[in-house]
C-alpha cells in the first residue's frame, strides 16, 4: 500500500476476491465497447435507378449505425471487359453519400469483383 514508508505497508487480501472483481471490471468494460461490424452491400454495374437508391439508403442507415459499409460491384461474363463501369456506379455511390460517408479504402479489382469501404465522416 505505502512502500515509501519506513517500515513499508502492506495489506493482507483474499486473492480469489481480487481477481473476482478484476473480472468484474473487465465485463463492465467490455459492454461499454462498441464492435464495428463491417456491412456488405452488393451491385451490378447494370444496377437500376430506383434500385441504386435503395441500396444507398441501406448503406447511410448502417453507416449512421457506427458500422462501415463496403460496396462491391460484381462483375458477370464480358462485363469484366469494362470494368470503368463499375468504376462510375461506385463513383455514383460516394458521391450520393458525400455528406455521411468518407472513403476509408479506394476501390479495387478483387477478380470478378470490385469494391470499396466507406466508413462515417466524424
Amino acid at each position: 500500500m505505502a512502500p515509501e514508508a519506513r517500515p513499508p505497508v502492506c495489506r493482507i487480501m483474499d486473492y480469489g476476491k481480487f481477481r473476482y472483481e478484476q473480472s468484474k471490471k473487465t465485463r463492465e468494460a467490455k459492454k461499454k465497447q462498441t464492435v464495428v461490424e463491417l456491412k456488405e452491400i452488393k451491385l451490378r454495374p447494370k444496377t437500376e435507378e430506383h434500385d441504386f437508391q435503395f441500396k444507398v439508403r441501406h448503406a447511410e442507415r448502417f453507416l449512421k449505425e457506427g458500422n462501415k459499409a463496403k460496396i462491391t460491384i460484381m462483375f458477370r461474363g464480358r462485363e469484366m471487359v469494362r470494368t470503368d463501369r463499375g468504376r462510375a456506379v461506385l463513383d455514383k455511390f460516394l458521391e450520393a453519400l458525400k455528406d455521411v460517408a468518407v472513403l476509408e479504402q479506394n476501390p479495387k479489382l478483387e477478380g470478378r469483383n470490385m469494391s470499396m469501404i466507406l466508413t462515417l465522416k466524424h
